[in-house]
């Protein structure tokens, strides 16, 4: 008995070992990132309330534009949650970002239900800034620490991540009909991307930070742990976009669209296989070193680690914010925030995001209205708008895959941008000139291209400036976005189409009711300004092998050297007598 009992206990301290082991590690860290960001992706599921908010309030489609903009700014302007990084751990960032989430939301509720007064515009321009801006808190506070946790694999970490976001949409609307079924009242879908996204913020908060590992990192193991992660994320979309499909075509009820959210769920929460795995991989091998270990002579050799370059020495140097502005370090080392802020590459990237990702941001957001004009079915065009989200994470995925494969060859990741911004004046130019097909075409390139430009501008930005202030320069990225879809959206696209409906209003004026909303219909509708959006793009797709020209030579080196410790650290083994240096 007493044998058993010891054996027991031995069995359960064994599994507390693990089970804590498990909990502190960097896989489990990655994901719950993948976790909160499933459920994070509200302001991709606009589409589902936009209606009954437009109703239920008495707004015009201007104003409802005016709405989406700022969603759109909510959730890409967050340089003030980097700048909270900078001084508090990411635990704190989440939380707030739960904090915001509920209040921006549940305010819209409680607007749309009548329970308080109608809030002008003005507010509620406002509430819906905050509860988007959760994205940039979920952002900044969890994929910036797991990229510190993974650094050398930056590029497929920050597509993988990045592609939950797009994929997140499509989870909360399955999970929406899986609670409601077709009922699109704005009561229920408001009141869950309120309480379900901070539920999830703060369930997980604790759980994502910043580790420092002590020993050789296992490239090879992580490498093989997110490309299971992959595989999973493929499997989901597949099954999302298969579902997206049937329900478009057949009736779903309320028991099916909850079979179909069980599913998803599973999915979901499947990469949890891969983390055991990985640590029951760590354990054996932290078992097989301590047998090893105590065969050994009494003797033993203790291992001390030194660093093969002094980089910390460098990194401990302390300067004024202020000083050496315009004389910043080489590229790949760390730059303080107006060093990278003033630089030409940063500028460069700036350029390159405001017309890239807001030029489709503007075709994201004017997609329903380019589809009427063109004359397309109202429910091809609900397809279009559920699909997007898939193609974007397939561009955020692939394009961080290739870009890294590429690196190999010391291709430099600013020339897939390039090679992404050409691309997207295809799109552009195919819906200015309404080819045969042409929108089917032009949303899907649009939406690959779009996620492929948000990995490769956060995994350019993590290479050229460092990691030391990621979580500002991280969101400094995101700030043309917004700027970019103003521009062409509200400034152009929106002009030039009233401006055309205008036209056909007064030509069409004698059988046309007073106060009736204004429509354009045809081609002209938004031709001129998708050429504008394309000889901009287009422009910008050449100044961006600027940036290609200046970071060439760093790309042929080994940019993540730094991080391999396998590579760069030297053990020193110290024992009676004797030295032993050994390279890892």
């Amino acid at each position: 008995m007493a044998i058993g009992s010891s054996r027991f206990e031995g069995g359960c301290k064994k599994a507390r070992s693990f089970t804590l082991q498990l909990l502190a590690g960097r896989f489990f860290m990655a994901f719950t990132t993948i976790i909160i960001l499933s459920f994070i992706g509200t302001s991709y599921i606009f589409g589902l309330y936009s209606g009954e908010i437009k109703t239920t309030l008495g707004y015009d489609q201007a104003t409802l534009n005016l709405l989406s903009f700022f969603k759109d700014l909510g959730a890409n302007v967050s340089v003030h949650t980097g700048l909270i990084m900078e001084v508090a751990p990411p635990w704190v960032i989440l939380s707030l970002g739960a904090v915001v989430n509920f209040f921006g939301y549940f305010m819209i509720w409680l607007s749309v239900t009548h329970k308080i007064f109608r809030p002008p515009v003005w507010l509620m321009c406002l509430y819906i800034t905050i509860g988007a801006n959760s994205l940039g808190f979920a952002n900044t506070g969890a994929i910036v620490p797991c990229i510190k946790n993974f650094p050398e694999n930056r590029g497929v970490v920050i597509g993988i991540l990045k592609s939950y976001i797009g994929l997140g949409g499509a989870v909360m609307a399955q999970l929406y009909h899986a609670l409601y079924g077709n009922d699109t009242t704005a009561d229920g879908v408001i009141l869950l991307i309120a309480w379900l996204p901070a539920l999830i913020l703060l369930l997980f908060a604790f759980s994502v930070r910043v580790l420092k590992f002590a020993g050789h990192r296992q490239i090879k193991r992580e490498k093989k742990f997110f490309n299971g992660i992959l595989y999973i994320s493929l499997a989901l979309a597949g099954f999302i976009l298969v579902m997206i499909i049937v329900q478009k075509q057949v009736e779903f009820s309320k028991t099916g669209y909850g079979m179909s959210c069980v599913v998803i769920m599973l999915l979901l929460v499947l990469p949890i296989s891969l983390v055991f795995r990985e640590e029951l991989y760590n354990s054996s091998k932290a078992m097989l070193e301590m047998n090893s270990n105590t065969r050994a002579p009494s003797n033993t050799l203790s291992e001390v680690k030194v660093t093969n370059s002094n980089s910390d020495v460098d990194h401990t140097k302390k300067v004024s914010c202020f000083q050496d502005v315009f004389s910043p370090p080489v590229l790949g080392e760390d730059h303080t925030i107006l060093q990278a802020t003033f630089s030409i590459e940063m500028m460069i990237l700036f350029l390159a995001t405001m017309c890239g990702i807001g030029g489709n941001l503007t075709t994201i957001d004017n997609l329903g209205q380019i589809g009427t004009s063109l004359g397309y079915p109202k429910k091809t065009l609900s397809t279009f708008v559920s699909l997007i989200g898939i193609w974007q994470y397939l561009g955020r995925v692939l394009g961080g895959l290739i870009s890294e494969h590429l690196l190999k060859y010391k291709w430099p990741r600013p020339a897939c941008l390039t090679v992404i911004l050409f691309t997207s004046c295809i799109a552009h130019l195919l819906i200015a000139f309404n080819a045969p097909y042409g929108l089917y075409i032009a949303s899907v390139v649009m939406a690959f291209c779009f996620g492929a430009e948000v990995t490769y501008l956060y995994s350019i930005i993590s290479e050229l400036f460092g990691l030391k202030h990621y979580a500002t320069l991280y969101n400094y990225g995101s700030l043309a976005g917004p700027l970019g879809s103003y521009i062409f959206s509200v400034r152009v696209a929106g002009h030039l189409y009233d401006k055309e409906g205008l036209r056909q209003l007064k030509v069409l004026e004698p059988t046309r009711k007073h106060g009736e909303e204004l429509k354009c219909r045809g081609v002209k509708c938004y031709q001129l300004a998708y050429i504008i959006i394309a000889a901009a793009t287009f422009f910008t797709a050449l100044v961006s092998l600027i940036l290609v020209a200046r970071t060439r030579k760093f790309y042929k080196g080994d940019i993540y050297k730094k991080f391999q410790e396998d590579e760069n650290n030297v053990t020193l083994r110290v024992g009676s007598g004797r030295k032993e240096e050994e390279i890892n």
